[in-house]
């Protein structure tokens, strides 16, 4: 881990852990959910290392907001 965003997206990937075990159902459609934000993270994380700093922010703020909607859902 060499940058900003690879601590950056590895706390939100932790979060997303926390969240499911401790705020969710813990179902498997929950689940599938978070995965879409973990996508985004991963995603995000790329960007950020090529040099599209704004563009990986915007994601993952936009895959965080996600997960908090569906975690509230499910809670």
């Amino acid at each position: 881990m060499t940058t900003v965003f690879d601590y950056l997206t590895v706390a939100c990937f932790l979060s997303l852990i926390a969240a499911f075990f401790l705020f969710t159902a813990q179902d498997t459609r929950t689940l599938l959910h978070f995965l879409i934000s973990a996508v985004a993270f991963a995603i995000a994380n790329q960007l950020g290392n090529n040099g599209l700093t704004l563009f990986a922010l915007a994601l993952i703020i936009v895959g965080a907001g996600y997960a908090v909607l569906v975690g509230r859902g499910k809670s």
